[in-house]
């Protein structure tokens, strides 16, 4: 099992930019991929970005490409995300996932999630 803590949210007005980080333990931090999910109030928690066990590979859902990058440190066991352009609609409580494979080829999410984090952007 991995344990996952996020941190990095907080409130920013539109146009402006925050880092999320998620700082693992519990398995080897560079054997897996590792994701990045929100879920905005009333709805379901979507995918953001994820990246492979060794960054050679990273996805994005379409609304973020361009604006958000998402990286990891393996000698930190942290992921993090860099949120640019924020918009108010991607306001959302922000969560870490610990992928079930490699992410060589594609990304499967896991059982293991974070407490989430809060980004509030204001117009």
């Amino acid at each position: 099992q991995v344990q996952l803590v996020e941190s990095g949210g907080g409130l920013v007005q539109a146009g402006g930019s925050l880092r999320l980080s998620c700082a693992a333990s519990g398995r080897t931090f560079s054997t897996y991929a590792m994701g990045w999910f929100r879920q905005a109030p009333g709805k379901e928690r979507e995918f953001v970005a994820a990246i492979s066990w060794n960054s050679d590979r990273l996805y994005y859902t379409s609304s973020v490409k361009g604006r958000f990058t998402i990286s990891r440190d393996n000698a930190k066991n942290t992921v993090y995300l860099q949120m640019n352009s924020l918009k108010p609609e991607d306001t959302a409580v922000y969560y870490c996932n610990a992928g079930s494979n490699s992410g060589s080829v594609n990304y499967t999410p896991g059982g293991s999630w974070g407490q989430g984090t809060q980004v509030t952007v204001s117009s």
